[in-house]
């Protein structure tokens, strides 16, 4: 699967991904920080990549229609540190065998990942 990590999440996310065989770049591989979100989306939808992300504003699926991308994690923890993001991907990862991820946002807690497809609001 291809991903691109925003650059508010530790590198070592991008490298936990590339472990489990998945094509990873970060915002930061591509000099891309600072960028507005609006362009940060755009970039995912036409390199083809679902977008990991802190940043909660890509969870307003007005803003940002799930069925207009390759998919979409936000993720909404407390605590971010590298360890308590390792052990969210210990959940996520095997998710993304049996889960499809395409045009769908995955909205993903200490406790719990939602997933909500394009047909879905509120």
């Amino acid at each position: 699967m291809l991903f691109k990590i925003d650059e508010n999440l530790h590198p070592d996310v991008a490298s936990l991904l590339r472990e489990h065989g998945h094509d990873v770049k970060s915002v930061w591989d591509q000099g891309l920080q600072g960028t507005p979100d609006a362009n940060l989306a755009g970039v995912c939808r036409a390199e083809g990549r679902a977008l990991i992300t802190l940043d909660l504003d890509f969870a307003d699926i007005r803003t940002y229609p799930p069925e207009d991308y390759h998919g979409l994690i936000v993720l909404r923890l407390a605590d971010q540190a590298r360890t308590r993001l390792f052990d969210v991907f210990d959940r996520v990862v095997p998710l993304l065998d049996t889960e499809p991820l395409a045009k769908q946002l995955w909205i993903v807690d200490e406790l719990t990942i939602r997933i909500r497809g394009a047909s879905e609001e509120g």
